[in-house]
């Protein structure tokens, strides 16, 4: 993909994607950055709470069967919506779903300056690195890290 102006993109197979200013910058700062880096955790809880709306969502039908299928569909949708908002805003908001763990490959370890995959441990229950600099160490040197970590009285 290659933006060519502030609302023409070009995508990998030479097709233009015309877009509105907004909806470009949406589009390349959320969704393609974003959606790069995908929380497994989230996305599997998300899968499930879909599946778990269909069962949900077809006992309202049940209930509305008397009614006209459009006017059911509707109804069912719009409880579906007042349910579900609450377990997305959970699922896509919820710093207890958050990785713990951040994995990069080939960084220089911050111990032994060996170039390999990297780890970092970013939060626990007692533990938070988020906002600061982030230290990647080879595993070896992660492992001796981790064990540090925890006789010092962090959970992990």
């Amino acid at each position: 993909m290659k933006i060519l102006e502030n609302n023409i993109i070009l995508l990998k197979n030479n097709t233009i994607l015309l877009v509105n200013f907004n909806f470009s910058y949406f589009l390349t700062q959320y969704c393609l950055v974003r959606f790069m880096k995908i929380n497994y955790k989230r996305y599997l809880l998300y899968l499930l709470r879909w599946q778990l709306s269909t069962p949900i969502l077809a006992g309202v039908l049940v209930v509305l069967a008397s009614w006209s299928s459009l006017s059911a569909t509707i109804i069912a949708n719009l409880i579906g919506g007042l349910i579900f908002f609450w377990v997305d805003r959970f699922i896509f908001t919820s710093s207890a779903l958050d990785a713990q763990w951040q994995v990069e490959e080939n960084i220089q370890c911050h111990d032994c300056g060996r170039i390999a995959r990297g780890y970092r441990l970013v939060k626990t229950q007692n533990y938070d690195r988020t906002g600061g600099t982030p230290e990647f160490r080879c595993e070896k040197c992660s492992q001796k890290k981790t064990q540090i970590l925890k006789q010092a009285g962090v959970a992990i």
